[in-house]
Parts: structure tokens; sequence; C-alpha cells
């Protein structure tokens, strides 16, 4: 009897050790895992997938954002090209360019400012930069008459970096309706007729070279699902976007670096914002920030703190955002009118 028990004993031990054998080669082999083994490994495959996409494209951002090298523009040519050169982010550029090194051709529509920006970028620079001015403006003149001023005006120059600045927006927010036929015209003639003559006027010269920088300064409203009370504003900014992006494909092989530009909110007369901040920078920051780009990617966000509120908007729903867009700028067009009626009040008033 005992050596029964003994025997069936050995036995149970001996099913034992084999059947833990058997699970421990099972659970080695892949194709004889179960099912929510195969699904917990290839969730952990993937997530560490994500999680390296991640940690690539935050260094990556780091690199182009603080330590990728500024391209020399001289490379490019000894002259710069800005339009809307007197006020705002053309100005802050102008100067910036100065700094380079380069010698500027400056486009505005008022003769006085343009001879102001001039005198001021002479005396902080010295002769060792050039300045010409061309008086245009794009609102009132023809494409032909736009065309001849700017061929006339950089005859003879080594154009190699041309910055399509020049740009106009409502005086304030308002609805489609509100537009009048002027301002309707007017809008269109700047943004898209400035940057296209120009663009056609310099590009022959690159062309020739071989080589040139082509900066436009579009807006982050394209990259919004909606941007409602400055419709024609965005549309025309949507514009510049695929007109860089096209001219970017077509004349890469020759040399020529294209690029756009979509800035957030800078403290310029144009967003009608005073004081400059971290988020909201003065021109001269945001030129600082923008001229490090010239000549890489062909769409870029280049002022840091402007990226990161891009990266967190796009996470936040479509509806959500057009939302806030739509109360923001209800806002500033309730203080417009307003504005606009004090204004209109201190008028009658004067004899």
């Amino acid at each position: 009897m005992n050596d029964k028990c003994r025997q069936s004993g050995m036995w149970l031990i001996l099913r034992g050790q084999e059947s833990q054998i058997h699970w421990a080669s099972a659970s080695d082999d892949p194709s004889t895992m179960e099912l929510p083994d195969l699904v917990l490994m290839a969730a952990s495959i993937l997530g560490f997938i994500a999680l390296c996409k991640t940690l690539v494209r935050l260094v990556r951002w780091a690199w182009t954002m603080f330590l990728r090298p500024p391209k020399n523009l001289k490379e490019y040519g000894s002259w710069a090209l800005v339009t809307g050169s007197t006020d705002g982010i053309g100005k802050a550029m102008a100067f910036e360019l100065a700094s380079k090194g380069l010698s500027l051709v400056l486009v505005g529509r008022n003769p006085c400012k343009l001879e102001a920006v001039s005198n001021e970028i002479r005396e902080r620079h010295g002769e060792g930069v050039e300045v010409k001015n061309i008086v245009i403006d794009f609102a009132k003149l023809s494409e032909e008459e736009i065309a001849r001023r700017i061929d006339e005006g950089i005859k003879g120059m080594d154009v190699g970096v041309l910055v399509n600045n020049v740009g106009l927006a409502y005086p304030y927010p308002r609805f489609f309706h509100e537009v009048n036929l002027e301002l309707m015209e007017s809008v269109g003639r700047v943004n898209i007729g400035g940057t296209t003559w120009v663009t056609r006027s310099v590009l022959p010269g690159m062309l020739k070279k071989k080589k040139g920088a082509i900066i436009n300064i579009g807006s982050a409203s394209v990259w919004l699902q909606s941007y409602p009370l400055a419709t024609l504003y965005a549309a025309t900014k949507a514009y510049m976007a695929m007109f860089s992006k096209s001219i970017s494909m077509e004349y890469r092989q020759y040399g020529i670096d294209v690029q756009c530009q979509f800035p957030l909110l800078v403290a310029t007369k144009m967003t009608l914002i005073k004081r400059s901040s971290l988020l909201i920078p003065s021109p001269e920051t945001f030129s600082k920030a923008s001229i490090r780009w010239f000549g890489y990617e062909h769409e870029c966000t280049p002022y840091w703190p402007h990226s990161v509120q891009w990266y967190v908007s796009s996470l936040l729903p479509n509806a959500l955002l057009d939302w806030c867009v739509l109360r923001y700028f209800l806002g500033m067009r309730t203080r417009g009118q307003a504005k606009e009626r004090k204004k209109s009040r201190v008028n009658q008033q004067d004899p």
C-alpha cells in the first residue's frame, strides 16, 4: 500500500514538472501565445514606437527653434527687397536684414515714411548698407504699373532675398456684408496682387543666377477651420499659402528657396495690439526669430511660443476653437464700432 502511494506521488510530481516545462516552452514561443498576450505585446510595441516618434519630433523642434544655425543670406545676393517696410514686421525685418550686411530695397506707399526708415537704417548701419526706396500703393496701382516700377527699381541689382510682407486687413472685424466694395477690392489688390506681381518681377533675376530666397509673410488663420469676421483677409492668406507651396515646388530645382511663414498675433497696427508679451511678440522680436528660418522649410511658424500655441490649439475640438475665435472677434468688432462712433461725433463737433 505504501509502495503504491509512493509510486502515485512520484507520478504526480513528474506530471507537474512536465506541465511546467510545457507551459514555459509555450510562453516563449509567440506562435503558441494566447490572444490577450499578443494584443498586450502589440500595444506595448506600438506605444514604444509612438513615444520614440514624439521624442524625435521634440528634439527636432528644439533643434530648429534654438540650435540650428541661420543661413548666410548674403550668399543669395547682396540686396534684399522688403514690401510693407514702413511699419510693423516689414520695418523690423528691414533692420534685421541690414544687420546681416544686406543692402535694401524698401517698398511702401508713403514716401515720407520710406525716407524716414531709410535714414534711420543709414544712421544705424552706416555706409556699409545701401538703401533704395520704391513708392507703390498696391491698393491703387494697376498690376502692370506695379511690375514696371519694381522692374525699373531693381534693374542691375543682385536681389537675393525677397520678403513679401505687405498686407491689408479690416480696420476692425466685421461681418462679410459690412465690408464695402472699396475695402474689399483693396484687400484683394494688396494681399494677392502685391505678392504675386512683386514675385513675378524678382524671379527672373534669381533664375538667371540660380539662387534666391522668397519669404511670404502669411497668417496662422489658414490653419484654422474658420476665421469669422475677417473672411476676406483669411481667404487672401490662404491664397498666399498655396501660392508659396506651389512656386516652391516649381523653383527649388533652380536653387530658389520659397517659404511661407505663419505668425499668430504680433503687436502691430494691423492687429490693433499695442503692448507686446511672450505670446504676442513685438515686430522686432518676431523678426529675429523669422530670419533664422530663411531658406529652410517651405512652411513654418518661426516664433517658438506661437508654435506652442498652435500645437495646443490643434488639440482642441474644432467646434470649441471656432467658438473661441468668433467670440474674440465679436468683442473686437464691438470695440471697433464704439471707437468709430466716437470719432464720428468728434468730427461732427469740429467747426
